[in-house]
């Protein structure tokens, strides 16, 4: 499998220290990713070799973070993979795009998540505008999939890019979406693949929570927002 890293993270899956495993590789290019040199090239790891890492971690950790990229690129790797995390008695997140929904039932068919984040970029309709491809009813089915089984925790994460996104914008994603967590996050011009993005300044954190508290009207499930300065914050 290719793979684009590990590291070990207190802040990925909420209250629990994560062993965090980047699956290398996705086809979207969204302007503000961070995670550029992994979108197209990855280390080929074995199995095995995998399973070492988290053997020699499993002490230490509560659960494990499948991220990437897209995870559910490699789908045969990520299934062999999850079903030795779930013998080990650890809890399972996946963080994904949601470009592949019928990929992400095969995987909750087979009861081997416990959490999903899925990553809704813009309102539906805007994908296209606002990351260049139009996978907007794709991300759609993909979270009513997941809603579909209720012992799976879905959080919704958006970040939030002052010359892409409006409030109005985050707003009108908000009134299309049903999760049990909707994360607001802060947009960091570092590292991002739009070069021209570099000169944004990021979001302040107190705007981050204005949106956020906006927002308590028309979402039943619990708010956060993520920001450099304060970290992780419930609304």
């Amino acid at each position: 499998m290719l793979i684009g890293g590990t590291l070990i993270s207190s802040i990925e899956l909420h209250g629990n220290i994560s062993l965090v495993i980047f699956f290398a590789k996705c086809p979207l290019r969204c302007p503000y990713c961070h995670n550029g040199e992994i979108l197209e090239n990855g280390e080929e790891i074995s199995f095995e070799d995998i399973k070492k890492t988290i053997d020699k971690n499993l002490d230490y950790i509560d659960a494990i973070v499948i991220t990437g990229g897209e995870p559910l690129l490699q789908l045969n790797d990520l299934i062999k993979l999850l079903k030795y995390i779930k013998s080990l008695n650890r809890k399972i997140k996946l963080d994904t795009s949601g470009i592949y929904p019928e990929r992400i039932k095969k995987i909750l068919d087979l009861n081997l998540i416990d959490y999903i984040a899925l990553d809704v970029k813009a309102p539906f309709n805007k994908y296209e505008e606002i990351i260049g491809t139009d996978i907007g009813e794709n991300v759609k089915k993909s979270m009513e999939i997941i809603n579909n089984y209720p012992n799976v925790t879905l959080e919704i994460r958006t970040t939030f890019v002052p010359t892409l996104l409006n409030k109005n914008d985050i707003k009108n994603l908000v009134l299309e979406i049903n999760a049990d967590i909707y994360t607001l996050q802060q947009f960091r011009n570092k590292n991002v693949l739009d070069k021209s993005l570099e000169n944004i300044d990021s979001p302040n954190p107190h705007e981050l929570k204005e949106i956020a508290s906006s927002l308590k009207d028309f979402f039943n499930g619990k708010i956060i927002i993520k920001s450099s300065e304060f970290g992780e914050e419930v609304i």
